[in-house]
């Protein structure tokens, strides 16, 4: 399994991303790759500090001649976003990635694959790594915490960086350079309740939301998926008016930041209504099927018999959870005016989990635009406080403003073309960059992001182009060749 990625070309790169996938790294929990990349750098005799919360900065010389370019600040994430399928055993925090060649692609058993920030950082440590090729002086920031809140770019200090310029190596899409992005906030939501015994007459079933593609909830909310948590509260409205169904726990999605695949509930139904209780079950999927033919072809929506649970929600409580989330706005709001087909504003119901006493529900809101970000977030918090539900609207991270005068971008459109024979194309992402919070801090940085071609990320079909690594490969080593003097 690991030599067929092993023998990928260019091997410097793929070298590193195999030992990336060995070592859990999950948000949050990637101590093991803060210190394999801290590791790293001293063995190599570099220049090497870590910040109090894990940051990792890794400084390397000018090769010789080259000492009068500006300096160049290689920057990517370690964290990785933990999703599996619906029976894969896998622990995040302790088991490696098992990944393996389909065709072009590099994909992961049954598990979200971690080029989604891995083939960046593997490309800074063969940066770092390399002894033959020319570079004037540069360093490789690795941050944590990307992708649960950005809570590793948040604390970075100033002077903890050197750069003139920033190569943010988080995008993906080969061919395009990116020089901006959205902002983002998150809505956390919680909703009391009363639980109540069991009624008697009554059969526990599990209803199941399987199947769905979920997805990057910046990068893919445009591509029409289902949203597993918007469908399940669909058929619940349903039930909870024509069949008296009592819902005993809901469990939708795992990852704010993830369009949730999977959702899934406990419900009691009255015996004399078991039969159009399973009729309404098949109803609803065709519906759903039907309706998602294009996008969701796997989707299955299936109840059948569980144990009987020990309480249920008390029939205000759940008809004010169910009309809320059935209500909560999801998905594209508003597309951009100033470039044709980029997302301006959309948001993400990400997480519905019932716990005792009360329903937690997670949102993450994202924009180009700060007060469409802030609209969206009065919309939610409109509709949850008439539940009942107590709003914290937080974690809020700015845009990257786009520069189309900037310095870096002109040096790698020249080079692009020199080498391809082509210009790159030249875009603005719906998707939260680190690059915001960092030019907040660092306000001179000239920025810029670029990648190889990544599908899927933030799912289990997460997959990565092998030529495009290649592409994306020679372009920054060429581009480090040709970054002007001071």
């Amino acid at each position: 399994m690991s030599n067929e990625i092993l023998n990928l070309e260019p091997r410097n790169v793929w070298k590193h991303f195999y030992s990336l996938t060995q070592i859990p790294r999950p948000s949050k929990k990637e101590g093991k790759a803060v210190q394999f990349v801290k590791d790293f750098g001293r063995q190599l005799g570099l220049e090497t500090h870590v910040d109090e919360v894990g940051n990792v900065v890794i400084r390397k010389p000018a090769t010789p001649g080259m000492e009068n370019r500006k300096m160049v600040t290689l920057q990517c994430h370690l964290d990785m976003v933990p999703q599996k399928n619906e029976g894969t055993q896998h622990d995040f925090e302790k088991d490696p990635i098992t990944p393996y060649v389909d065709g072009e692609w590099v994909k992961a058993k049954g598990t979200t694959l971690g080029s989604d920030n891995g083939m960046g950082v593997a490309a800074a440590l063969a940066i770092l790594e390399s002894k033959d090729i020319p570079h004037g002086p540069i360093e490789a920031l690795f941050t944590v915490d990307e992708e649960t809140g950005m809570t590793g770019a948040f604390a970075l200090k100033p002077g903890l960086t050197k750069g003139d310029i920033l190569i943010n190596l988080d995008s993906e899409d080969e061919g395009e350079l990116y020089i901006g992005c959205a902002g983002g906030m998150d809505a956390v939501i919680q909703i009391p309740y009363l639980e109540i015994p069991v009624p008697e007459e009554h059969i526990p079933y599990k209803l199941s939301l399987t199947g769905l593609k979920g997805g990057h909830s910046g990068l893919d909310i445009n591509l029409g998926r289902a949203n597993a948590n918007k469908l399940l509260f669909r058929f619940l409205n349903f039930g909870n008016d024509e069949l008296d169904i009592h819902i005993a726990s809901v469990n939708g999605g795992t990852l704010r930041n993830a369009i949730p695949r999977e959702a899934f509930a406990v419900v009691m139904v009255p015996e004399d209504r078991q039969q159009a209780f399973l009729e309404a079950v098949k109803k609803y999927e065709k519906i759903f099927q039907a309706e998602y033919n294009q996008t969701e072809p796997d989707l299955k929506f299936s109840a059948e018999k569980t144990e009987k649970p020990e309480r249920i929600l008390n029939p205000s409580g759940q008809t004010r959870l169910i009309k809320s989330v059935y209500g909560c706005p999801n998905g594209v709001i508003r597309m951009s005016d100033s470039v044709p087909g980029l997302v301006e504003t959309s948001t993400n119901l990400a997480v519905v989990r019932t716990e005792k006493g009360g329903a937690i529900v997670q949102c993450l809101l994202r924009s180009s635009v700060d007060s469409a970000k802030e609209d969206v977030g009065q919309m939610i918090r409109s509709v949850f406080e008439l539940a009942g539900a107590e709003v914290k609207l937080e974690g809020g991270y700015p845009g990257w403003k786009p520069n189309p005068d900037s310095a870096i971008l002109k040096t790698m459109k020249n080079v692009y073309k020199n080498m391809f024979g082509k210009e790159p194309e030249v875009k603005a992402v719906h998707a939260g960059l680190e690059c915001g919070l960092i030019g907040g801090i660092y306000p001179n940085m000239d920025m810029i992001s670029c990648g190889p071609t990544i599908r899927h990320p933030h799912s289990p079909d997460e997959k990565v182009h092998i030529p495009s690594v290649e592409k994306f490969w020679k372009f920054l080593v060429e581009t480090l060749k040709n970054i002007p003097a001071k």
